[in-house]
């Protein structure tokens, strides 16, 4: 009983902890409006998990997405609509213990299993965080990586959750989107989709390129010049290019 009473205060304790105690700033309260709705479909969320585990880890996705990324030892790095915690776990273990992961997810049930989970294993550096459907409500000027793995479909407004997120990126900060190259009702997001709409708010392709074993394809951005006002933004056409001034494409192969 004593066990159980502990695991459930420390779960109260982690769920509410966005690394704050660790060195990490709070972010600001917004009170922008004005953002331009999607002008194409959203997915919905239909599963915290995309995969099993093991048939992940049988093709090394983690491993190779972790690669790809550049993460290392001592970065920090938020690992956004974080689900049943396959990235979650595994970050936890390549930044080692002087580095630090935050996990997010809007779903309150997955966010609290996730924390259990995070207990159970005794991941010190890892927090998990509630996040809403328009803001990951992440600590500002902290993170060297944010992972969307196989989500950003289902972001509901995609604008104003990426202007949100620019600010918690480090200046050598990048965003890094694994999806599957389909429709977004289809549950992914066509390749010049996204970089339509990462560019409408100011990042910049750093790269893009196939990558199978994780579905679809990884894209990594960072954020480039001023991040523009709200009002001023403009809702990408689904398949609409994105615009070329606005980024840099590198490409390659898994």
């Amino acid at each position: 009983m004593r066990s159980a009473l502990a695991l459930g205060s420390a779960l109260l304790l982690l769920v509410g902890c966005d690394g704050g105690a660790r060195g990490l700033k709070e972010p600001k309260a917004q009170t922008h409006t004005g953002f331009p709705a999607a002008d194409r479909p959203v997915a919905t969320i239909v599963s915290a998990r995309w995969s099993t585990e093991e048939a992940r880890d049988r093709l090394n996705e983690g491993g190779k997405v972790m690669g790809l990324a550049g993460i290392e030892k001592g970065m920090t790095v938020a690992d956004i609509g974080a689900g049943e915690g396959y990235y979650t776990i595994r970050l936890a273990q390549r930044v080692g213990e002087d580095g630090r992961v935050v996990a997010e997810d809007i779903v309150p049930e997955t966010i609290e299993a996730l924390g259990k989970r995070v207990l159970q294993e005794r991941l010190d550096n890892v927090s998990v965080r509630l996040g809403l459907p328009a803001d990951p409500r992440l600590p500002e000027a902290s993170f060297h990586r944010v992972l969307m793995v196989h989500m950003y479909h289902e972001i509901e407004s995609p604008y104003e959750f990426l202007w949100r997120l620019r600010p918690s990126l480090t200046p050598d900060g990048q965003v890094i989107v694994v999806d599957a190259d389909r429709p977004t009702e289809h549950h992914g997001t066509p390749p010049d989709l996204l970089k339509c709409e990462f560019a409408a708010v100011g990042y910049a392709l750093v790269s893009m390129r196939p990558m199978p074993s994780a579905g679809g394809y990884i894209a990594m951005f960072k954020a480039s010049g001023a991040r523009p006002e709200p009002g001023a933004l403009k809702a990408c056409k689904s398949g609409a290019r994105a615009t070329p001034a606005a980024v840099q494409q590198g490409q390659g192969s898994e």
